[in-house]
C-alpha cells in the first residue's frame, strides 16, 4: 500500500477507504483530522480572549463565540472536503493557480506571518500554564513550550498521523476537563445565559473583544491544516466511490470537533462571566487564576492553569505543523523542524524577554489573526466552488453563498474595529 509524506498507509484506489479495514473499525478509521484541527479553536488565544470578554463584559458576547463556532463549522469542512476531493492542500491547490513565482512568495509571507502571530499566543499561553503550576520564569517556560511542540512535531513526523492525532486528541480531552470544571461547580443562569444570545455590542473595546473571539475561532492556520490532515489521512488519490463515504463522515467528525470546541469556548466565557465579572486584576491569566483559587478553590484553579498548558502544547504543534504545509504547499521546500521552530518561536521569546503583558500580546495576536482569515477563506471558498477543482463535488450554489456571507460578516466586523478603534 502507498504512503504519505509520513510514512503511513492510505487508502488508493485498489484499497477504497470503505473496504480498507474491517467495518468495525471504519467509522473511527474516519474519525479525526478534525479534532486535531479543532485544537486551534481551543488555543490560548481563546483563552484570553473568553475569559477577558467574560471578566469585562459578562454576557454580552456569548452570541459572538457561538456564531464564531456555527461559521468554523462551515469553513472546517470546506477545508477538508478540499483535502478530501483533491487529494491537495489548500497551499498545494492556491500554488496551482498562481501565475507567477512573486504571488506564490507574497502569498506565502503573509501566511507565515499568521503562523507566526498564531505560535505567538501559543507559546506564551504555554509559558503563563508553566508560571502559574510551578513558578517558572516566563522565558524559561517559552522555551519549555517550544521544545515540548517539537517533540510532538518529531512524533508525528516518524510516528505518523494516528500517533500525533492520538496524543493531540489526548490533550483536548484535558483542555474541555480544565476548563469546564469551574462552570460544573458554579453554574450560569440560564436567563442570563440565553439573554448573552442577542448580538449586541456595547462599545469600541467590546467590538475589539469580539474581533479577537473571532480571530481566536476562525484561525487562518486551521483552514491550510485540515485540508492537509485530511489528505494526509485518506491519500492523494481517494477512490471515486469512497469520496461520498469520506464526505459524510468528514461532516460526522466537523461537527463533533466543533461541539466540543464551541462547548468549551462558551465554558470558558461563562466560567469568567460568573466568577470574574466586576473582580479587580482579572485582565489577565494571573489575575484570573488568582480570582477562580479565591472564588472555587485551589483545585478549579490548578485545572485551569493544567487546561491552559495543554492548550498551548496541543495548539502549537498544530501550528507548526501548519507553517510546515503552507511552505511546503505554496514553494515546494521544507526546512527542518529545528530550524523552523527555532524562526517562529523566537517573536514569542522577545515579547516575554521584553516583559510585554501576556494577555495583552495574546488579545492582539487574536486581532491579527482575525485580519488573516479572507487571505485564507475567501480562496477556499473560491476553490470548493470551482467544478474544474472538485469536479462532480464542487459546492451547491447555497454553500458558497454561505461561504460569501461568513467571508463579508468577518471583513466588515475588522473594518467597524480599525474605525472605532481610530475615533477611540
Amino acid at each position: 500500500m502507498p504512503k504519505n509524506i509520513f510514512g503511513a498507509a492510505v487508502a488508493t484506489e485498489a484499497t477504497p477507504a470503505s473496504t480498507a479495514l474491517p467495518s468495525s473499525r471504519r467509522l473511527l478509521w474516519l474519525l479525526g483530522p478534525a479534532l486535531v484541527a479543532g485544537v486551534a479553536y481551543l488555543d490560548p488565544g481563546n483563552v484570553a480572549a473568553n475569559m477577558s470578554a467574560g471578566a469585562q463584559y459578562g454576557y454580552l458576547l456569548v452570541w459572538v463565540v457561538v456564531s464564531g463556532n456555527v461559521m468554523a463549522w462551515l469553513v472546517q469542512y470546506l477545508s477538508a472536503k478540499l483535502g478530501v476531493v483533491t487529494g491537495k492542500s489548500l497551499p498545494e491547490a492556491l500554488r496551482d493557480r498562481f501565475g507567477t513565482r512573486a504571488g506564490r512568495i507574497a502569498y506565502w509571507l503573509q501566511a507565515e506571518a499568521v503562523a507566526m502571530a498564531t505560535d505567538i499566543a501559543e507559546v506564551i499561553g504555554g509559558a503563563v500554564a508553566l508560571y502559574l503550576l510551578f513558578d517558572l520564569p516566563l522565558l524559561l517556560g517559552g522555551l519549555i513550550t517550544g521544545v515540548i511542540s517539537m517533540g510532538l512535531l518529531l512524533v508525528q513526523t516518524h510516528k505518523g498521523p494516528w500517533v500525533f492525532e492520538r496524543i493531540v486528541i489526548a490533550l483536548l480531552l484535558v483542555i474541555a476537563v480544565g476548563f469546564c470544571a469551574g462552570v460544573v461547580i458554579a453554574p450560569p443562569e440560564a436567563s442570563s445565559v440565553v439573554g448573552g444570545l442577542v448580538p449586541r455590542f456595547a462599545d469600541a473595546n467590546s467590538v475589539l473583544l469580539a474581533a479577537s473571539i473571532l480571530g481566536a475561532t476562525i484561525m487562518p492556520h486551521a483552514i491550510y491544516a485540515h485540508s492537509s490532515l485530511a489528505r494526509d489521512r485518506f491519500g492523494r488519490a481517494p477512490s471515486q466511490l469512497g469520496i461520498p463515504r469520506l464526505l459524510r463522515a468528514t461532516r460526522w467528525d466537523v461537527s463533533v470537533a466543533m461541539l466540543i470546541a464551541g462547548s468549551v469556548n462558551v465554558a470558558m466565557l461563562l466560567l469568567a462571566a460568573v466568577n470574574l465579572a466586576g473582580v479587580e486584576g482579572t485582565d489577565s491569566l494571573e489575575g484570573a487564576h488568582a480570582a477562580l483559587e479565591t472564588a472555587l478553590g485551589p483545585v478549579i484553579a490548578t485545572l485551569f492553569a493544567v487546561g491552559l498548558l495543554a492548550s498551548g502544547l496541543a495548539s502549537t504543534a498544530v501550528g507548526a505543523y501548519a507553517g510546515a504545509e503552507i511552505m511546503e504547499g505554496l514553494l515546494h521546500r521544507r526546512i527542518s523542524i529545528v530550524a523552523r521552530r527555532l524562526i517562529t518561536l523566537t517573536p514569542a521569546l522577545i515579547i516575554l524577554a521584553a516583559g510585554v503583558d501576556p494577555t495583552f500580546a495574546l488579545i492582539l495576536s487574536q486581532v491579527a489573526l482575525s485580519f488573516g482569515i479572507p487571505f485564507a477563506l475567501l480562496p477556499l471558498v473560491n476553490l470548493t466552488a470551482r467544478r474544474s477543482v472538485m469536479g462532480h463535488y464542487a459546492n451547491k450554489w447555497f454553500t458558497t453563498a454561505a461561504g460569501i456571507l461568513v467571508s463579508a460578516l468577518l471583513i466588515a466586523l475588522n473594518v467597524v474595529l480599525i474605525v472605532l478603534t481610530v475615533q477611540g
